[in-house]
């Protein structure tokens, strides 16, 4: 495994407060919130869009393992969808992590994964793994950032190459946080 060095996120720059979103609020999904997670992920233009029917699933079978920030009216805005590995029951493995386009430079998406993080280390989680695309510099910030508020070791190794798809899909090298 290689150490991630990588030491900072881009800095933001602060929202006009007149004309910025409500604050939101972080809660695990309810089945009902399945359109809005399929919408958010297909409208990133960067995620694999799954089927509608897998997001309401996600929602009703790993909704302790994943959670959506809503604004206003409770409608989801962003959400992270995650499972805890069967054969790893101490470590959450975060498959998709999107925020809806006014939301984004916020900060969402990291305070999403603190919430998280938080939500199940209490239920015995120490360790976070997800996969990314080598050319996916955001993702890689975020998690890379997620893991020095934490202060935990982030590492990266391979481990899907584009002959393990089906597609024209690029790798995806591994992302352990923790232990």
């Amino acid at each position: 495994m290689t150490p991630v060095t990588q030491s900072s996120t881009p800095p933001t720059a602060p929202a006009d407060t007149a004309d910025a979103p409500a604050e939101p609020h972080f809660r695990a999904p309810h089945i009902s919130d399945g359109i809005r997670m399929w919408q958010i992920a297909r409208d990133s233009k960067v995620l694999d869009v799954n089927s509608s029917y897998a997001y309401v699933l996600w929602c009703r079978d790993f909704a302790a393992t994943s959670v959506v920030a809503t604004a206003g009216d409770d409608e989801a805005v962003g959400f992270v969808s995650g499972y805890r590995r069967p054969d790893a029951p101490d470590t959450l493995f975060v498959w998709q992590v999107a925020v809806d386009q006014d939301q984004r430079g916020r900060g969402v998406a990291g305070r999403m994964l603190d919430s998280l993080w938080d939500r199940l280390t209490d239920a015995g989680v120490t360790r976070l793994e997800t996969t990314v695309s080598p050319d996916n510099e955001a993702s890689i910030a975020m998690f890379t950032a997620l893991a020095r508020r934490r202060g935990l070791r982030i590492t990266r190794s391979e481990l899907f190459t584009p002959s393990d798809f089906p597609d024209s899909h690029m790798a995806e090298d591994l992302y352990t946080i923790g232990e």
